[in-house]
């Protein structure tokens, strides 16, 4: 029979358990408004699988999921939908800006899409490119997972309720 000693012992702190569980179980809320959806689908496909990461079930509910990846152009008149949407996914919850279109607004500098998603939402991760490909987004998932074990975010910043996002 073997002794205490040779039983394999794990310490780790109930937040630390917490975070790592987090991290491998991210639950993303499908939300493409653009060609970036493309390429956020064809990071669930087998070729890139985003199953290997634990966020292979696209949710379409914000209420079941946790990480917002805002693939494509966000216009004016959808900003206050995104606002919404991001409020109501429960605590904790992430975002990733997928591509120069949700990052910085594109080549479209107008009146009608909002420069960066993240005048509207605060974001964790830019997935950079034109369009991204799925190993950006691939990267993306694994620095929010880092992100996540090391603690996750601060105290998001304040940021402009749905209403004045549509007087924008």
């Amino acid at each position: 029979m073997a002794g205490v000693e040779d039983r394999p012992i794990l310490f780790a702190s109930v937040k630390k358990l917490a975070q790592w569980a987090q991290s491998g179980s991210l639950w993303p809320a499908q939300f493409g408004l653009a060609c970036c959806a493309i390429e956020m689908m064809a990071t669930a496909a087998s070729r890139f699988d985003l199953s290997r990461f634990g966020a292979e079930v696209m949710r379409a509910s914000p209420r079941q999921a946790d990480v917002m990846i805002v693939a494509g152009r966000v216009s004016q008149k959808m900003a206050p939908i995104v606002r919404e949407l991001y409020d109501q996914m429960p605590e904790p919850k992430w975002v990733i800006a997928m591509g120069a279109c949700a990052s910085v607004g594109g080549v479209f500098n107008n009146y009608a899409i909002v420069q960066g998603v993240d005048r509207v939402v605060p974001v964790d991760v830019y997935v950079p490119g034109c369009p991204p490909t799925p190993e950006g987004l691939l990267e993306a998932v694994m620095q929010l997972q880092k992100k996540i074990r090391m603690g996750g975010r601060p105290m998001a910043p304040a940021m402009p309720s749905p209403e004045e996002v549509a007087h924008a």
